[in-house]
């Protein structure tokens, strides 16, 4: 859940008659975080220089955190005076709520099903390894459609979390090599794949793959075997993930519908009230949106005794 202003945060001051060196203390501010967030030692903390903000008197700090392959962002917002930092988001009430991540949704060349046009636009960011994407997808795969025929368009973003799932990655690459022959055949093998999830492993994943191969007329088996041994489609995986980063996902399945972010399997009545509050806001609102749930599941998090 993210939240405008999540917390004000008062950091530590130095005593009066010494003046800070610098309006931000970066060695201060990871002190401060690393206390705020339980974050052990071993995390490596990069804390980016101040840039201008929406709002005058806060600047936009980026600081990132890394464990090993594992990493993690988090934005704050600094006064000028370096004396305090808000943890959240901020919000230009003139302007659509999500449309920092609309502008970031890039959906070309992207699988996809539903209607062109449609007045509500979903982008997953979803992992094969991963089960509760498995549950999501089959939800929707099951009543987006039937529910809602000519009013919806879903797009699928690969983001394989290649630290907790060794076989995800590769089995995107297979996904694009699919996609690649035939974009209608993609979504043969993202049902299929999600259907044998456990039956896959690193080791027999390409002879589950060409096992689909047999099952999939549009598909040729030995153009797709070259194509995963080359890794010739790894580059639109890596550009999906990186797209991800851009927004801050770091768990799946993460889901956009017309920007707003939901992350984890939601009920289908919850996701079919949120659609039809969307196309009931489409009617009412002056400019038109553009394109407790379960654990997320498939989540990287940096190492902190705060997490359960």
């Amino acid at each position: 859940m993210r939240f405008a202003i999540a917390a004000v945060l008062c950091l530590s001051l130095l005593p009066a008659q010494e003046k800070p060196k610098s309006a931000l203390d970066k060695a201060q501010l990871e002190a401060y975080v690393r206390h705020l967030l339980a974050v052990i030692p071993e995390v490596q903390v990069k804390i980016d220089d101040p840039k201008p903000s929406a709002v005058t008197d806060l600047l936009k700090v980026d600081v990132h955190f890394t464990y090993g392959t594992r990493s993690q962002d988090e934005t704050y917002f600094v006064s000028k005076d370096g004396k305090h930092i808000v943890r959240g988001l901020i919000y230009d009430v003139a302007k659509n709520p999500f449309q920092d991540d609309l502008d970031k949704l890039k959906t070309d060349s992207t699988p996809n099903y539903g209607t062109a046009g449609a007045p509500v636009t979903l982008v997953v960011f979803g992992d094969f390894q991963c089960p509760v994407c498995k549950a999501e997808a089959q939800v929707m795969r099951e009543n987006l459609l039937k529910t809602f025929p000519t009013q919806a368009r879903v797009y699928f973003k690969d983001f394989p979390l290649e630290s907790i799932h060794p076989w995800a990655k590769p089995a995107s690459i297979a996904g694009r090599c699919v996609f690649r022959q035939s974009p209608s055949a993609f979504w043969k093998y993202h049902d299929w794949i999600y259907e044998h999830q456990e039956e896959i492993n690193p080791e027999n994943l390409k002879e589950k793959v060409m096992e689909f191969a047999k099952t999939a007329s549009d598909v040729d088996g030995v153009q797709l075997g070259r194509c995963m041994d080359s890794n010739a489609t790894e580059a639109d995986v890596d550009a999906a993930v990186a797209q991800g980063h851009s927004l801050g996902v770091d768990a799946t399945p993460t889901l956009f519908i017309n920007g707003r972010r939901m992350v984890g399997n939601y009920p289908w009545p919850n996701m079919e009230q949120i659609i039809n509050g969307e196309l009931n806001y489409q009617k009412t609102a002056q400019k038109p949106a553009a394109p407790s749930a379960d654990d997320p599941c498939c989540e990287v998090k940096i190492p902190s005794p705060l997490n359960k």
